[in-house]
């Protein structure tokens, strides 16, 4: 009987250790956001992968300021190729805490707001990774539709280091930017 109970209670460390190890991230977001030089459009060049996204190509997302001073966001994707109907979802989103500006809440769906973590971003505002207090949400953006590979490699490094799995992570098609 002690055997028994010893060998359950081992059963349950283990699972809670295994539990912790899987949900242990690094979401951490950045110190400073200026939001004005955030707003505009951004590229999405990776993501994992997610119902309301699946099938997208070519997907942005466009910041602007809403008169409430709340923030407009338009996502826009191709479903099916990028030669496919453009579809939109506009949404906003909102800084609950003017301390840590770099935390959003984005909400599509009348009063629902899930998390938008700006947790990589550059001095130039040319990159952006974005997460959420889950280990479940993870994008890659840019300014442009493409990224100098190096710097794309630098920032699954971080996500590496961070604890994200980012063999999760799917590459978004995105028309090739003209020049």
């Amino acid at each position: 009987m002690k055997n028994h109970i010893v060998l359950i209670l081992s059963f349950i460390l283990i699972g809670a250790y295994c539990k912790a190890q899987k949900t242990m991230i690094d979401n951490s977001v950045v110190k400073e956001l200026v939001l004005d030089k955030y707003l505009g459009t951004w590229y999405e060049l990776a993501r994992y992968d997610h119902s309301f996204e699946r099938g997208l190509e070519g997907v942005t997302a466009t910041y602007s300021m809403r008169e409430d001073g709340k923030i407009k966001v338009l996502n826009s994707g191709y479903k099916g190729g990028l030669d496919a109907k453009k579809s939109e979802a506009i949404g906003k989103a909102k800084i609950p805490d003017a301390k840590i500006p770099a935390k959003l809440k984005v909400s599509f769906f009348w009063i629902f707001y899930g998390d938008y973590f700006v947790m990589e971003l550059d001095d130039d505002y040319q990159w952006a990774v974005i997460g959420s207090k889950s280990d479940k949400y993870l994008w890659i953006l840019s300014r442009t539709p493409q990224m100098d590979p190096s710097i794309y490699k630098d920032l699954l490094d971080r996500l590496t280091k961070r604890g994200y799995d980012v063999s999760k992570l799917i590459e978004v098609k995105q028309k090739p930017s003209k020049s």
